[in-house]
This record gives structure tokens, sequence and C-alpha cells, in this order.
């Protein structure tokens, strides 16, 4: 296995273990923005900041205003006066749509994830917009 390969498999596994962090019940998903082999942030789904840590409603249903781990590692990287321009995205599930936008816009140039969402179009944005995008399946990254 490549050196970067194997690099890969393992920042995609420490955002998984950042998953953990997560207070949502139905899934918890981990971010990390690398670049030059750095952390610059992370992420994992879940409240705004001062809001209660719970994801769901009574019918198990997510509210409106959870924020997906993507969101969160790269508003984080925005309050720390670092950027992300050329960097690459390590996230447990694949990017839906608007995370997909704000991937864009961030200047990231790689998206490594582990685990196919039922829904295809954040990725299919992502290539669109000529960024790399790599299925590094979990259950085979453990």
């Amino acid at each position: 296995m490549s050196k970067g390969k194997e690099l890969d498999m393992r920042y995609l596994r420490m955002a998984l273990i950042w998953s953990e962090n997560s207070y949502c019940l139905r899934r918890q998903v981990g971010a990390l923005v690398v670049k030059d082999k750095m952390i610059i942030s992370d992420g994992y789904n879940g409240t705004p900041s001062g809001f209660e840590n719970v994801c769901e409603d009574e019918n198990n249903v997510t509210k409106p205003y959870v924020l997906h781990a993507e969101a969160n590692a790269i508003t984080k990287i925005a309050r720390s006066g670092n950027n992300s321009e050329g960097s690459t995205l390590y996230v447990t599930d694949s990017p839906c749509i608007e995370c997909a936008k704000l991937i864009i816009q961030a200047g990231i140039k790689r998206v490594v994830y582990g685990r196919e969402y039922r829904l295809k179009d954040g990725v299919e944005l992502l290539r669109k917009a000529g960024i790399e995008v790599t299925l590094m399946p979990l259950e085979q990254n453990q």
C-alpha cells in the first residue's frame, strides 16, 4: 500500500473516532481538514454552540438547525484565521449538497469519505467542480 493511501486511511479512522463526540443518535459523523500533513480543523455533527446537545426531536427526526460535521469543521477554520485552500477533507460519510457547496467555496481540493449516503448529489457536485473525491470504505479501514 502506498504511503499516501496509508495516511488517508489513518486520517479517515481519526475522523471516525472524532464522530464519537456527536450527541446525534441517528448518525454520528466526524470530519477533519488536513493541510500539509497537519490537522487544521475538525468537526462532528451537532447543534450550534449554546444549544442543548439534542439532535433529534420527539419523533426521532433530526432538528433542522443541526450542523453537519463538514460545516462545523469549515466554519471553525473561518474563526481561526487559518485557511483551507488546497486542503483535504476527511469525513466519515459522503457530503450532502449543502456541505458540498461549502467545501467548494472553502477551496478544499480533495475529499476522502468512508460511507456512502443514500443521496449522491453532493459527491456529484464536488466532482463537477473538479474536486478529487475518494471513497475508502470504513469497514475495510479499521
